[in-house]
């Protein structure tokens, strides 16, 4: 599958778990959502996530490869932040549409290390089952 088409996939997944997440945490006013959620979803956010979980060695080699081609593929100009960023929240989005795709329980591992200890409800959520 292309990988634009596999980061768009990713940005969706993404985005559907963190705001079930979130409500599943308590938050109930959409400000609240809103704000909290740009914690997670935003590029500068994701770029960051990622390089936390790089810093951690939680990649396998396959992942770091599906991360390094949604990096380096050719895509828009970002309007809201730098190239590099941008290419690294979609190389990050890129592997979570791979994983949403083929491998549910690695995604389910790795969106744990996003949120850490808040987990408890993980296995309840209809979008990773």
């Amino acid at each position: 599958m292309n990988n634009l088409v596999l980061a768009y996939l990713g940005d969706a997944v993404y985005e559907l778990y963190i705001r079930e997440f979130l409500i599943n945490q308590g938050f109930a006013k959409v400000n609240d959502l809103q704000n909290e959620s740009l914690k997670y979803i935003s590029a500068v956010s994701q770029r960051r996530i990622l390089e936390q979980l790089e810093n951690k060695n939680i990649f396998t080699n396959e992942e770091k490869d599906i991360i390094n081609r949604g990096r380096n593929m050719s895509s828009h100009k970002s309007k809201s932040t730098d190239i590099i960023t941008y290419k690294k929240a979609t190389g990050f989005e890129c592997l979570i549409g791979y994983l949403y795709l083929n491998e549910k329980n690695r995604l389910k591992e790795i969106m744990k290390e996003v949120v850490g200890a808040k987990w408890e409800y993980t296995e309840k959520m209809f979008l990773m089952n």
